[in-house]
């Protein structure tokens, strides 16, 4: 069953989500031991690395067929990138990439649904872009210690230039060491607020 909603969030994704929404909508916090936040660019032009990061947290409003009444806020830690290459995420840390020291925290804002997409802000490296997530909700179910959980994928793509990340060199045989799309796979399990 294809609906809406984050992360980033999230990019995600990611994927802090904090929430407005309507009044039978009911707060979930990410259970950040059982979600993902992604991510995989081309190298070389020949390959694809995949990354991911391994400290995010948040909260989400929603009420199962209802989208009008979802909305998310997410955070996550820029720092706790990591592509299983320590020489690499140094290099995503420093100011050629994500610059952790002055931007150390990647947030996106929901804006509303439109169609089976979730709309939101992303703010990533001093800069305000929208972005669209697709999202399927996985479904509900009420765990051994009595916890009500939901769970949710969200995929999207992104232009990592225009967040002003355009580091790159230029290869010998043409064309660019580095992709500039980004793909973003965020899996997302989270649990009811009591």
């Amino acid at each position: 069953m294809k609906i809406q909603n984050l992360i980033l969030s999230v990019v995600i994704l990611t994927i802090g989500v904090v929430a407005g929404g309507t009044a039978g909508a009911s707060t979930y916090t990410i259970d950040a031991a059982h979600s993902s936040v992604g991510f995989q660019i081309k190298h070389l032009a020949i390959s694809k690395v995949n990354g991911s990061f391994t400290e995010f947290s948040g909260t989400f409003e929603f009420e199962e067929g209802k989208p009008e009444s979802w909305s998310v806020e997410a955070n996550i830690q820029l720092a706790s990138v990591d592509t299983g290459n320590q020489d690499r995420d140094d290099h995503l840390r420093n100011s050629d990439f994500f610059n952790v020291e002055k931007f150390p925290v990647m947030t996106f804002k929901s804006t509303g649904m439109k169609g089976d997409r979730l709309m939101g802000n992303l703010t990533l490296h001093g800069i305000t872009k929208a972005v669209a997530l697709d999202v399927e909700f996985n479904g509900a179910v009420t765990d051994p210690w009595g916890n009500d959980k939901v769970g949710f994928s969200a995929t999207g793509k992104i232009n990592r230039k225009d967040w002003g990340l355009t580091f790159n060199k230029a290869l010998d045989t043409g064309g660019l060491m580095i992709g500039e799309d980004v793909k973003i796979s965020i899996e997302i399990e989270a649990a009811k607020n009591k």
